[in-house]
């Protein structure tokens, strides 16, 4: 597990810099106009976006295979219950589910209708 958190925390350090380096360079082909800094914050905003996303999808993920596992193995101790089991499994995993959903509407907030951007690019 900690060989993949490092290819991952590497694979993000490499974006952010490609991202930085992106608007650098666009900010001294425009000669100090605003744009540059206006194109570092729409990375930044989509780089969040991603995480936001993604980390939120891992988390529900996680969490329903272990509910999905803690169902199956209650199934297995006790198959009349089963019915319970079922009706139960089905709440928590639309809970769950419905948190990963939140994740992503933040995450298309952030990317179509930034709050933020008044306050960075004024």
């Amino acid at each position: 597990m900690k060989k993949y958190a490092k290819v991952v925390l590497a694979i993000l350090f490499v974006l952010v810099m490609a991202s930085v380096a992106m608007a650098a360079e666009e900010g001294a082909a425009t000669a100090g106009k605003a744009s540059g800094e206006g194109s570092m914050f729409f990375a930044f905003s989509a780089l969040a976006a991603a995480l936001g996303v993604g980390i939120g999808a891992l988390g529900g993920s996680i969490g329903q295979g272990i509910a999905t596992g803690k169902a199956v193995e209650g199934v297995a101790r006790q198959p009349e219950a089963a019915g319970k089991i079922q009706n139960v499994l089905i709440l928590g995993l639309a809970i769950i589910e419905s948190l990963t959903i939140y994740a992503l509407v933040i995450g298309l907030i952030l990317l179509y209708a930034n709050p933020f951007k008044e306050f960075f690019l004024s």
